[in-house]
C-alpha cells in the first residue's frame, strides 16, 4: 500500500481553501446569505487548517529534524498570527455587510499563497521524506479525529460544510 502524501494532502486542501474565498469573492454582491455560508465554512476550514498544523504536523516535523527555535516551523507559525489577522478583517467586513472587502481578500489570498508555497516547497516534503508510512499514517488518524468543531469561527458555528462547486 503506498504511503500517505502529506504534500499531496495539504496542496489539495491549500486548493480548496482558495476555491471558498474565491467563491465567496463571485457570490458576495449577487447572494450576500450563500456567500455568507461560503466564508463561515472557508473561515472554519482555515483554522482548522491551521490548527492541524501547529498542534500535529509542526510538532512532528520539529521532533524528526529537531529544529524548532527559529527554524521554518517558527516562521510558519508567525505568519498563522499575520493569516489570522487578515482573516479576522475580512470577517469584520462579512459581519457588517460590507461587500468592499476586496482589499482584505486580496491581502488575505496573498499571505495564503507565500505561506502555501513555503509549506508545500519545504515541510511537507520533508515530512513525506523523513517520515515512515507509519507515521504519516499517525498524523493523518489525528487530523481526522480533531473535530472542525473545535476550530471554532465566532460566527454562528456553521458546522455543515458547502460544496464550492
Amino acid at each position: 500500500m503506498p504511503s500517505v502524501s502529506v504534500t499531496r494532502f495539504y496542496s489539495w486542501d491549500h486548493d480548496a481553501l482558495d476555491k471558498y474565498l474565491t467563491r465567496f469573492h463571485e457570490l458576495k454582491r449577487v447572494d450576500f446569505e450563500q456567500a455568507k455560508l461560503l466564508f463561515k465554512t472557508f473561515m472554519l476550514v482555515l483554522k482548522r487548517h491551521m490548527l492541524w498544523e501547529e498542534e500535529i504536523v509542526f510538532p512532528a516535523f520539529e521532533t524528526k529534524t529537531k529544529i524548532k527555535a527559529n527554524g521554518p516551523t517558527a516562521v510558519m507559525r508567525h505568519e498563522h498570527v499575520l493569516i489570522k489577522d487578515a482573516l479576522d478583517k475580512l470577517h469584520q467586513k462579512v459581519r457588517e455587510r460590507n461587500f468592499d472587502s476586496d482589499e482584505e481578500e486580496h491581502v488575505l489570498l496573498a499571505l495564503l499563497a507565500m505561506h502555501g508555497r513555503k509549506e508545500e516547497a519545504m515541510i511537507y516534503p520533508a515530512m513525506d521524506r523523513l517520515m515512515t508510512a507509519g507515521e504519516k499514517e499517525e498524523i493523518f488518524r489525528k487530523m481526522e479525529a480533531f473535530p472542525i468543531e473545535d476550530a471554532g469561527c465566532g460566527c454562528g458555528q456553521q458546522k455543515k460544510s458547502l460544496s464550492v462547486g
